[in-house]
């Protein structure tokens, strides 16, 4: 069950944007000022945490890719992906009045802050929420804080493990179950939905991004814990699936919501 609104958040989502943006980023390396981020993904929540759509896209990080035995992408898999500059503003618009939230939620933001900085873009103060912490108080039962450690112990099932998409799937199911525990009071997420609301975000042109082409959905996951599939653009390797995910195949996709 989802859990109610939290104090002064209204029963249904207003017509202004809000809510959460899940956010999980693949890179290079993992130093923010040495290495680039090779993939992103976000998560769109709204202030009940329903899922509202989604965005992955690799990137051309302009070098070596990095870990491919981690992140399972290769060299010529960014050939032809956009540069972060190219979806800067889509990443900004997605962003915007939302509270980011990730699974150590600092290095993605890190990532996130410097590569905005490279292109003169200054971040603003982003209220944010980090799955691990909330793991850490809500689910004692976890044999460890990494994110298949906290998703196994809450029994979200599978997912597609270091990739940004599957990391950012898993990471908002795990939100939904720590902020729908019984050992969380609802402070814990009211006040950075209100202090998101309030933050002052920049906006660009769209004259600075290139289009970014739609990644046909047989390629993309089943998502884990019920999430629907969303809305992925821009070139992503094809997977094999891990244990428990399922390969769809539909008709072309519309506009993220």
């Amino acid at each position: 069950m989802l859990p109610g609104p939290p104090p002064g958040m209204p029963a249904e989502p207003s017509a202004a944007r809000g809510g959460f943006a899940v956010v999980d980023v693949e890179a290079t390396g993992r130093s923010p000022w040495r290495h680039r981020m090779v993939e992103v993904a976000v998560v769109l929540l709204d202030e009940r945490l329903r899922p509202e759509g989604e965005f992955c896209t690799l990137l051309d990080p302009l070098g070596p890719v990095g870990p491919t035995h981690v992140h399972r992408i290769a060299q010529e898999d960014v050939e032809g992906a956009p540069r972060f500059r190219e979806i800067a503003p889509l990443l900004l618009d997605l962003l915007a009045g939302r509270v980011l939230v990730g699974h150590h939620v600092t290095c993605d933001h890190a990532f996130l802050d410097r590569e905005f900085a490279r292109i003169g873009v200054p971040l603003p103060p982003v209220p944010s929420l980090c799955t691990m912490r909330l793991a850490r108080d809500h689910l004692p039962e976890a044999g460890g804080f990494g994110l298949a450690a906290c998703v196994a112990a809450a029994g979200l099932g599978g997912f597609a493990a270091h990739t940004a998409l599957g990391d950012a799937r898993a990471t908002a199911a795990l939100l939904r179950h720590c902020l729908g525990a019984p050992s969380c009071p609802p402070g814990d997420w009211a006040e950075p939905l209100r202090e998101a609301a309030r933050v002052p975000w920049p906006r660009l042109g769209r004259a600075r991004s290139a289009p970014v082409p739609l990644l046909p959905r047989e390629l993309v996951h089943a998502a884990p814990s019920g999430l629907p599939n969303g809305l992925l653009y821009g070139p992503r390797p094809p997977l094999e699936p891990p244990p428990a995910m399922a390969l769809k195949s539909s008709g072309a996709m519309g506009s993220t919501a």
